[in-house]
Order: structure tokens, then C-alpha cells, then sequence
């Protein structure tokens, strides 16, 4: 099913060098990517800016297109407008919202965990805490409303055609920034993982959003191991949604799962097999992610 990723994006790819271990570096993903035929990935890493790693990258792959990108965790001051703007320029294309900072996910992580098994951030936050050196949870909002650097950073995602994520939000905070993101003309909004344990957007939910304009990224890291969805029920939210909301990543990286690539495949085989075609596998691989990528 190779011929299913030709000319796809991996948005969400967890390579090396990181704070974490983990399985394969850059450059092992770009020798990768370009084997199967795939146009370029994302670099995600939830404490710095990928920006300058990815133009390294490209400088040895010219022929493919790294993306880096940026995680408002309070590694890089949390909603910080600056940050992203000097992302911007030294050309990071994804901005995500707090991930492992993100109140939402913290309440999670250390109220109401019931993940399978920790991520590798997840191990991370569980050490400093024990260390007292976790800060109180990034949250968007302030009074129920939009905290006004958020806006700015709309503004910026804007100007420089970026693409804003919502990294791990709660269900409140993602709907209000997906709406603002809409009337100030953003097209590049991307919900992160919608299924993923500490999101846990339901396929009605994953659809209104949709009609607001934003994408689904349905992740193949949050289904094997498990975090929050089966099989069965994601075939069954992407019906929902329509493949042409959908994009797909991988999620991948960590060092006890298969190399993205090997998810990627993995995951559009088994789409193929449940009743998807070809053309629509291809919308969610191929064109939407395009369009995130390259505008």
C-alpha cells in the first residue's frame, strides 16, 4: 500500500534529537520518507523549535520538504506571541498548542490517568514532579474568554500561513479557539489526535469542528498502544467526519513502536481493508495534508 503515501505528509512525527529517547533521528526519517515516496513530515518536539533542525535536514534531502514546528509548553513560555513569531522565521510551518503544560491534560495525567501505558512526556512530568519542578497547567483561556495572546498568535499563524494545532486542549478551549481562529481568517487548523484519552472528542463533536473549518488528525500512535479509540471506532468516526476533514499522522517515534513509516502503511492498509478507497485514503494522505504543508 506504499502507492497510498506517495506525495503524503506526516504532520506529527516524534524523531530525534529529543529530550526523550527515541527510535529513529531526522535523518533516519527523511531517508525513510523518501524511500516510500512521501513528500516530508513534521518534527514535533513538545520542549523546542524544530525549525532550525528541519532546514538541516533539507539542506541534506533537498528534494524533500522537513517541516519544523513549535509546542507552546513552558519550555518556550507557554502562550508566547515572540516565540512563535521568531518560529515563523526561521521558518517552522506548526504551532501546537500546550501539550504535556496544558491544564487540561495535566488534570489528566495526574488526577485521572488511566493511560495504558506513559508516553515518553508523560515520564517526563512524572519525574519532575517528584522533583517539584512541574509549573501550574497552560490553559487558553482567562474568565472563560480567549486570553489576548492567543489572538496575536492567530494573527501571526495568519500572516505567515501557518498551521495552528491544538495540541492537548480540553474540549471548551479547543471550541473557542477553532471559532476565533475561523473569523480571523486562519485556514490551517488542525485538531490533534480528537481521540486521544485526554481529548476524547466524540465523532459529533469531531464534526461540528469540522464545519468550523478545522481538520481531524486521526493518529495511528493513539490506537496502538491504546489511548482513548479501537479500530473498529475510528473506521467508524472517519466515516463520520468525512475523509475530506480527515488528515492522518503517525504519532510515532517513541522507541517501543514500529518507525512511522511502518505505522503510516500499517494504517492506510488497514483503512483499505475496512472499506475506504483509494480516493479517499489519498484525500486524508495526500491532499489535505498538501495543502496544510504548502498552502
Amino acid at each position: 500500500m506504499h502507492e497510498l503515501l506517495e506525495g503524503a505528509y506526516d504532520l506529527h512525527v516524534h524523531t530525534g534529537p529529543d529530550v526523550s529517547p527515541r527510535k529513529l533521528d531526522d535523518l533516519d526519517m527523511a531517508e525513510r520518507s523518501q524511500r516510500i515516496g512521501m513528500k516530508g513530515f513534521g518534527i514535533k518536539s513538545h520542549y523546542f523549535c524544530s525549525g532550525e533542525r528541519a532546514r538541516l535536514v533539507k539542506k541534506l534531502y533537498p528534494d524533500l520538504n522537513p517541516i519544523g514546528a513549535l509546542c507552546l509548553n513552558h519550555t518556550v513560555g507557554g502562550i508566547n506571541p515572540i516565540a512563535v513569531e521568531m518560529a515563523a522565521r526561521v521558518g517552522a510551518k506548526i504551532v501546537w498548542m500546550p501539550t504535556f503544560d496544558a491544564a487540561n491534560e495535566m488534570e489528566y495525567m495526574f488526577n485521572q490517568t488511566s493511560y495504558e501505558e506513559l508516553p515518553p512526556w508523560a515520564k517526563v512530568q512524572f519525574e519532575l514532579s517528584k522533583q517539584g519542578k512541574v509549573q501550574a497547567g497552560i490553559t487558553i483561556l482567562e474568565d472563560g474568554k480567549l486570553k489576548p495572546g492567543v489572538f496575536e498568535i492567530i494573527d501571526i499563524a495568519v500572516k505567515n500561513d501557518l498551521i495552528l494545532a491544538t495540541g492537548h486542549l480540553s474540549k471548551k478551549e479547543i471550541y473557542e479557539l477553532v471559532s476565533a481562529a475561523k473569523q480571523q481568517g486562519l485556514k490551517k487548523v488542525v485538531v490533534t489526535h480528537p481521540t486521544f484519552s485526554s481529548v476524547n472528542l466524540s465523532k459529533e463533536e469531531q464534526k461540528e469542528l469540522a464545519e468550523l473549518g478545522a481538520y481531524m488528525e486521526q493518529c495511528y500512535g493513539v490506537i496502538t498502544p491504546h489511548y482513548g479509540i479501537d479500530w473498529d471506532a475510528l473506521y467508524e468516526t472517519v466515516r463520520y467526519v468525512g475523509p475530506e476533514h480527515c488528515i492522518l499522522s503517525s504519532d510515532l517515534g517513541q522507541t517501543n513502536n514500529p518507525y512511522p513509516d511502518e505505522g503510516m502503511i500499517d494504517f492506510v492498509t488497514r483503512l483499505y481493508n475496512n472499506g475506504f478507497t483509494k480516493e479517499e485514503i489519498k484525500t486524508m494522505t495526500v491532499k489535505n495534508t498538501t495543502f496544510l504543508a504548502e498552502g
